[in-house]
């Protein structure tokens, strides 16, 4: 495992919730999957439920509130921004659009949600004492986040254009995709041939063959089996409320990264 103690440079995904309009029913589906402990917030925080992995958040889950019942249940990818004001100009100015504008939320932080020119939400996160995502490589940890749409040249135009990604470009036959650089190093992913544009979730796993077996008993669905890549086993499934998320673990192509476990 790897930990996090400082805030995250700009850009990075850096947190992950998901809004659905059962919560207590969404901690049991992840809880048994991941084998994450949740603990909810007081009243204040509508009771919003913090992710836990060892101890460190990993993740959050909250219920839609009332009056919002149409809201789209998903889990949201938060970029890290250290200037939310000048961040939210920038996306208008590139063509986006601020859905929910910038709120603090109690000492813990300010956010925001977005919409980029293609139509995939996501979110913008500005530390204060939390600072997100505090475990990284470990099993129920997040693992990537990628943004996939149907239009590849303006979304990359955007994001490049609003949080200065470098990218490089890894795109093969039947597919089209780039990652999204910060300091030369990939923080996420960029791929075109969505028919829904959205922000995408992966979560570690040590066995994505035996979580993939298990959703089912869970109420969930493998939308596509465990299948090696030279980038990690993975599976894309569906929650018990019907919201996408995917797994990611090792093999053999890519051995284990440097802090695994």
């Amino acid at each position: 495992m790897l930990t996090r103690t400082t805030p995250w440079p700009d850009g990075t995904p850096c947190w992950g919730d998901l809004m659905v309009p059962d919560q207590e029913k969404a901690v049991a589906f992840y809880s048994s999957l991941l084998g994450w402990t949740v603990l909810a917030g007081g009243p204040e925080t509508g009771f919003y439920g913090m992710a836990q992995v060892s101890g460190r958040s990993v993740a959050g889950i909250g219920q839609i509130p009332p009056g919002q019942e149409g809201m789209p249940a998903q889990w949201t990818t938060y970029l890290a921004v250290s200037d939310m004001d000048k961040t939210v100009a920038a996306i208008a100015e590139a063509g986006g659009q601020v859905v929910a504008p910038p709120m603090d939320v109690l000492e813990e932080g300010r956010m925001a949600i977005a919409v980029d020119p293609t139509g995939a939400t996501f979110g913008l996160w500005q530390a204060g004492r939390h600072l997100g995502t505090q475990a990284t490589v470990t099993p129920g940890a997040p693992a990537w986040n990628e943004c996939m749409t149907g239009d590849f040249e303006a979304a990359k135009a955007f994001y490049g254009t609003v949080f200065g990604y470098a990218f490089t470009d890894l795109s093969g036959d039947g597919f089209t995709y780039a990652t999204l650089d910060i300091d030369g190093r990939p923080a996420g992913g960029i791929g075109g041939g969505a028919t829904r544009p959205g922000w995408v979730t992966y979560f570690w796993t040590d066995d994505a063959d035996g979580l993939a077996a298990r959703i089912p008993g869970l109420g969930g669905t493998v939308v596509n089996p465990p299948t090696d890549t030279p980038y990690g086993r993975m599976v894309s499934a569906r929650d018990d409320q019907g919201v996408e998320f995917s797994l990611m673990a090792p093999n053999a192509q890519t051995g284990t990264q440097e802090g695994w476990g």
